[in-house]
């Protein structure tokens, strides 16, 4: 009998290739079972999707409930209960001066929030980061820029994009040493208002508040204020792409939280809706009410389903205090993962993170980006049955991506597999 993989390439193109070739066949909070009959410690949480872990029975029980009265009505045409409570409920977690438009996914919520900015400030141009990931549809591909290989064969993509580096202190792209440098991140946009683009035609800032794809990079606080302060002197939007960091991934409800620095608008989806897809655009009042009805729109937007499972999330992080276990669990976890750096720098070249987006970058002898331990350490660890992603432009950095739920014992059981595998290394 052919397995689920086999059968994907018989009737699926290339591009639909996944991270591994696992089947699965069930699945439950930090676990999933695969159609060999394998248990395995699933620490990719359905890339940052699966915050609550797999098939919690509350959100299960909130989507059934929900189909007893609809499935879809179509937010073009109707108001439904869930629909209007969770954006209510997201409006008071987001400090009461917001208002919220959802869509279905992070791609295209990334697509309407520039469409908003440009809307409002009406300037042509958005200046986004190397090595950022915002999406692939053509609007949010022309704003990433972490891989040469998801731009190809599509140019021309969306006019009128500027590219700034962002703020990586352990591989400065200035060259300067962390502590020790004149924020030349924040400095570089005088050269590219002076040379590029006047600040006047900019119409918004796109960045992510820590960058995802790019090798789950935590900025220092000081550069995001360095972007509020520009924004706030040129008359531009900025911009926090939390499509990854929201939704307590960074031991806040959104990484902008945890920076103290606020966006004029935040894009959330991912684990928005509790594994059914869910994306919102979420902005200051004074912003949204300027986008009047027609200059945006969709049809599955905030599909009830999909918001009754983003409410019941919203209560299960709350009524667990999960925000807080992220942040103990997170320090737990990265602090493990530091011990190990020590016993191994010669492979283990940086830990970093912030909550539960932590990641180690691996380095060959030379320190430069070693791509193939990388993808070793990812295969040993599926071996042993812990599901790890890659991430980093270069794809040499190995993220972690456990659940809020996720326990001192469990990050145990994924440090006792990954210590192994470098002590085979050793």
């Amino acid at each position: 009998m052919k397995s689920m993989y086999e059968r994907c390439c018989d009737v699926m193109p290339q591009v639909a290739n996944r991270a591994t070739k696992l089947g699965i066949i069930d699945s439950d909070g930090c676990y999933l079972y695969t159609e060999d009959g394998r248990k395995v410690l699933d620490f990719a949480s359905g890339v940052a999707v699966n915050n609550l872990g797999n098939k919690n029975p509350e959100i299960v029980e909130a989507i059934k409930k929900q189909l007893d009265t609809m499935i879809h009505v179509g937010h073009n045409v109707v108001y439904n209960e869930s629909y209007v409570e969770l954006a209510e409920k997201l409006v008071e977690l987001t400090g009461g001066d917001t208002k919220v438009y959802f869509s279905n996914s992070g791609a295209e919520v990334n697509d309407g929030a520039m469409k908003l900015a440009k809307y409002v400030t009406k300037r042509p141009a958005i200046i986004a980061f190397r090595n950022s990931f915002h999406g692939r549809t053509i609007g949010s591909l022309s704003i990433t820029g972490s891989s040469s290989s998801y731009r190809k064969n599509y140019e021309p993509l969306m006019p009128a994009v500027y590219w700034a580096d962002y703020a990586n202190c352990h591989n400065c792209p200035f060259g300067k040493i962390k502590g020790k440098c004149s924020m030349e991140c924040i400095k570089q946009f005088d050269s590219i208002f002076a040379k590029l683009i006047a600040p006047e035609c900019v119409a918004a800032i796109i960045v992510e508040p820590v960058q995802g794809e790019g090798g789950y990079i935590v900025p220092p606080k000081e550069f995001l204020e360095g972007l509020r302060d520009i924004c706030d002197k040129n008359g531009i939007m900025l911009i926090f792409d939390e499509v990854q960091t929201g939704i307590g991934r960074t031991g806040h409800l959104y990484a902008y939280q945890t920076a103290g620095v606020k966006p004029d608008i935040l894009t959330s989806a991912k684990a928005l809706g509790g594994g059914i897809p869910l994306g919102a655009i979420i902005a200051k009042k004074e912003i949204m009410d300027k986008w009047p009805a027609g200059a945006h729109g969709g049809t599955f937007g905030g599909n009830p389903l999909a918001c009754a499972a983003g409410l019941k999330t919203l209560e299960i992080i709350e009524r667990d205090d999960l925000l807080e276990n992220c942040r103990i669990q997170g320090e737990y976890f990265k602090n493990k993962l530091l011990e190990l750096q020590k016993k191994y720098p010669k492979y283990i070249g940086d830990v970093r993170g912030i909550g539960l987006m932590v990641a180690m970058e691996l380095i060959d002898e030379n320190g430069d980006p070693n791509p193939e331990i990388t993808a070793t350490i990812k295969q040993k660890a599926l071996d042993k049955n812990l599901l790890l992603l890659i991430c980093g432009s270069d794809h040499n950095v190995v993220r972690f991506i456990a659940p809020l739920i996720v326990s001192q014992s469990e990050i145990d059981e994924a440090m006792d597999i990954i210590e192994e595998i470098f002590n085979d290394f050793a």
